[in-house]
C-alpha cells in the first residue's frame, strides 16, 4: 500500500469517528470542511432534511479574494464568506465538522474566519 493510499484510509477512519457523534439538525447545521491542494470548500447541511442550506468555496465569483486559492489566506475569505451567507439565512449556531482533516492550517483559519464572521460553535 503506496503512502497516499495509507493517508487517505487514516482520513476515512477519522471522518468516519467524527461523523458518529457530529449530526447537523434544523436548529444546528453542520458546517462540514472540505480541502484538496488547490482549494477550500464549505456547506452548511441540515442531514435531518438531507439538504445544503449554504455553501461557499474558493470557486466561486463573489469572493474576495484575488490570490492563490489553496492557502490561509483564501481560507479565511471563505470562512467570512460563509458565515454572512449563513447569518443572511438566519442560521447562528453550527456544528463543525473537519471531515477527517487535522484542525490546523487551514482548517482552523476557515473556522476562526467563520467564528469572526459571527458563527457560534
Amino acid at each position: 500500500m503506496a503512502l497516499r493510499e495509507k493517508m487517505a484510509a487514516a482520513r476515512q477512519r477519522r471522518k468516519f469517528r467524527i461523523r458518529k457523534s457530529v449530526i447537523g439538525t434544523p436548529a444546528r447545521p453542520r458546517l462540514s470542511v472540505y480541502r484538496t491542494n488547490s482549494h477550500i470548500y464549505a456547506q452548511v447541511i441540515d442531514d435531518q432534511a438531507g439538504h445544503t442550506l449554504v455553501s461557499a468555496s474558493t470557486l466561486v465569483d463573489d469572493l474576495k479574494y484575488d490570490g492563490h486559492k489553496g492557502n490561509i489566506d483564501a481560507a479565511q475569505a471563505v470562512g467570512k464568506l460563509l458565515a454572512a451567507r449563513a447569518l443572511a439565512l438566519n442560521v447562528k449556531h453550527v456544528v463543525f465538522d473537519r471531515n477527517g482533516f487535522l484542525y490546523h492550517g487551514r482548517i482552523k483559519a476557515l473556522a476562526d474566519a467563520a467564528r469572526e464572521g459571527g458563527l457560534d460553535f
